[in-house]
């Protein structure tokens, strides 16, 4: 169990040779007919190890190659892929595209995006840091973590287990307008869910860290002692009468409130008029202290890229400014079924993050639960529940009910109900407790009131 996760040998060489595959294979999607053509070349490996009860549970090493191809006949358009990149199965590739292309029904949106577009140069964003740890390092590690939730009270009985993630890829995309380019990336966590309680009062909970870098992971032990300390905080829990309550969403959780504003206002949804948010460009949107800001460019974050999943040029943008929608998410396609031009969101949004101008350094979360004085402190969402044509949003919860400020105790079997659009509007402040974790980030949400359906 000491295999070692080298990093790729030779990414220079790698990308060089990928560069060239790209090329090739755009040479011959032209001289088999096409109009226009798209290549990625991409390969990645990764080690997941799971423990429990401090013994290995599963050891998992992926290594995964893959080079799909979309062809145009004209606005007509076939994609094809293959994991063998010898010349011939990329001729195959490229024939079984173009053969796609061919036979599919017209589509005056379709096409490559243009030359204007294109992030014909673009940064190093410092987005690669592979992890060299092996099946055993990484063992240990886990077990470091599940121990320390452990030993935190003999009421933690048992846990699912701890986990070490280490992913690093990189990949070449290219296409008949000029574009041809690609980086290599990493991604690495460490998650643990301990178990407390017995019988019919047993609860779990988790915590987790991840980062591009190894050494911007928080300490294994650390995250074994928060999570114990989640878990043993939701013992004894119960329901709490119905009723119209103030509402707020702990920052981890409230990342999802902002996902849900990125899904309202991505092309997708609008051009097919499944939206709650649709033809609001330039209209309120959010409550007017609000500002969401995207920034595809900050070295090493997780939700950075130079370039689109079409090679476009994103954009450091102000999507929300005091309340009011400034932007939507389009690629290509979905703009021009709108209309409009790309803001660089093929393969979606870019370190997002909601910011509330009423926010100052020390409204962290003790301040924020001063804010919500007596109401419900939301910690954990049950089931989907969230109707993205009316913005209806109906959710399981779990979390604690708060008086004058202070934690009074947990509370489980109850429904949180409101409506998205309304909710946004009703966002009365934002704390500074971030925790950057993904391509989207926000402190803690308070939400002015919501329907809670309990006892």
């Amino acid at each position: 169990m000491n295999e070692h996760t080298d990093s790729f040998l030779d990414i220079p060489a790698q990308q060089s040779a990928f560069r060239q595959l790209v090329t090739d294979t755009l040479t011959y999607a032209r001289a088999a007919g096409a109009s226009d053509a798209a290549v990625e070349v991409s390969e990645s490996q990764g080690l997941a190890v799971s423990v429990r009860q401090r013994r290995i549970e599963t050891v998992e090493q992926t290594r995964d190659r893959t080079l799909a191809v979309t062809v145009f006949a004209g606005q007509r358009r076939g994609s094809a892929s293959t994991s063998d990149f010898s010349t011939e199965a990329l001729h195959k590739t490229v024939d079984a595209a173009w053969h796609i292309a061919r036979y599919t029904a017209e589509d005056p949106a379709a096409g490559l995006p243009e030359v204007e577009q294109l992030a014909l140069n673009y940064p190093d964003l410092d987005l690669h840091h592979p992890w060299a740890i092996t099946a055993d390092e990484a063992a240990r590690l886990a077990v470091r973590a599940e121990r320390a939730a452990l030993s935190m009270s003999p009421l933690i009985t048992n846990t699912e287990g701890a986990s070490v993630d280490t992913t690093e890829g990189h990949f070449i995309l290219g296409n008949s307008r000029g574009f041809l380019g690609g980086y290599p990336y990493s991604r690495h966590s460490l998650s643990v869910a301990p178990i407390a309680g017995q019988g019919a009062d047993m609860q779990r909970d988790y915590w987790y860290t991840s980062s591009r870098r190894s050494d911007g992971l928080a300490d294994a032990a650390q995250v074994g002692r928060y999570a114990a300390e989640r878990t043993l905080s939701r013992l004894a829990a119960r329901q709490i009468r119905t009723g119209r309550f103030p509402v707020l969403f702990e920052a981890p959780l409230a990342v999802g409130l902002l996902g849900a504003f990125v899904q309202a206002t991505s092309g997708g949804a609008l051009y097919r008029k499944a939206s709650f948010l649709l033809d609001t460009l330039g209209k309120s949107v959010l409550a007017d202290h609000l500002d969401v800001i995207e920034n595809p460019y900050i070295p090493g974050a997780q939700g950075s890229s130079p370039f689109d999943g079409e090679g476009v040029r994103p954009q450091a943008r102000r999507v929300v400014g005091g309340g009011v929608l400034e932007g939507y998410f389009l690629s290509t396609y979905t703009a021009r079924k709108l209309g409009m031009t790309s803001t660089g969101n093929a393969g979606g949004s870019h370190n997002l993050s909601l910011r509330s101008r009423l926010t100052s350094p020390d409204d962290d979360f003790r301040a924020m639960l001063r804010k919500l004085g007596t109401g419900f402190l939301v910690t954990e969402l049950i089931g989907q529940g969230v109707n993205y044509v009316t913005g209806d949003y109906s959710r399981g919860a779990f979390g604690y009910w708060v008086k004058d400020g202070e934690i009074q105790h947990a509370v489980q079997e109850v429904t949180i109900a409101g409506n998205l659009a309304e909710m946004f509007r009703q966002i009365v402040a934002v704390g500074a407790d971030v925790h950057p974790r993904g391509a989207k980030s926000t402190g803690s949400i308070l939400i002015e009131q919501m329907a809670i359906a309990g006892q």
